[in-house]
């Protein structure tokens, strides 16, 4: 009985062996065909670490308001250029007519152009009339020069009239941190505001109006891009 119950036990191992054989030689060969299909275990890996990249990106927008100023911005889009980043212009109907060239430049250069109204007026304070003609009317300056009619504004002090949404299609664009610039001729000043309080998603408001802000501008980028911020355009942040 001893013996025959040693038996079974024997048959008993060896079907289970045979079992964990099999499957151990489904697996290979599932994986050896996943191989021959074209590296699908390699895609898979790939797809991942693209979304572990894009997981990983802090990004930021830099803006400027009241531009092309004649003397400063052609500077900023130098070191802009140099650092690879593109950032987001505000322009002034007035400012777009006096240097056409500059507001080109800025296209062929990546750069996202947008509307800051004509002679940088409290859209709010104005009739419906009034405010729609310095918003059209720095469109179509920007339009002869580009080709394109901006899709973005921001109005000026952040006064914009909402019954203006019926009047035109534009998106509305503030901000999350003012380094107030503009009072200022230290650039150190500056930079420190904006690091102070810049997070993840934030758009920054600059102005390419004088040394000292385009001096912070780059110190920004500078120590930004070391702690891995990435710099987009304002629809980056907008709608991604």
């Amino acid at each position: 009985m001893k013996k025959l119950r040693n038996i079974l036990l024997g048959l008993d191992m060896l079907l289970i062996l045979m079992a964990v054989g099999t499957i151990a030689e489904n697996s290979m060969l599932y994986a050896a065909g996943r191989m021959e299909e074209g590296g699908s275990n390699r895609s898979i890996m790939s797809i991942t670490e693209i979304d572990m990249q894009d997981l990983a990106e802090k990004k930021v927008a830099l803006t400027f308001d009241d531009g092309p100023n004649a003397k400063y911005t052609e500077t900023l889009l130098d070191g802009l250029k140099e650092r690879g980043v593109c950032a987001t212009f505000f322009l002034l109907g007035k400012q777009v007519e006096n240097s056409p060239q500059i507001v080109k430049r800025m296209q062929e250069e990546g750069h996202l152009i947008g509307n800051h109204s004509y002679e940088h007026v409290n859209l709010s304070s104005l009739n419906d009339e009034a405010a729609v003609v310095q918003v059209d009317k720095t469109n179509e300056a920007i339009y002869k020069i580009t080709g394109e009619y901006p899709e973005y504004i921001r109005p000026p002090f952040g006064c914009w009239k909402s019954n203006l949404d019926y009047e035109t299609t534009m998106i509305e664009v503030l901000w999350n941190v003012d380094p107030l610039d503009w009072k200022t001729d230290h650039a150190d000043t500056v930079v420190k505001r904006v690091l102070d309080e810049v997070q993840e998603d934030d758009i920054i408001l600059l102005h390419d109006a004088s040394e000292s802000s385009v001096k912070a501008a780059f110190q920004i980028i500078d120590t930004l891009q070391k702690e891995g911020y990435v710099f987009v355009t304002v629809d980056k942040i907008l709608f991604n």
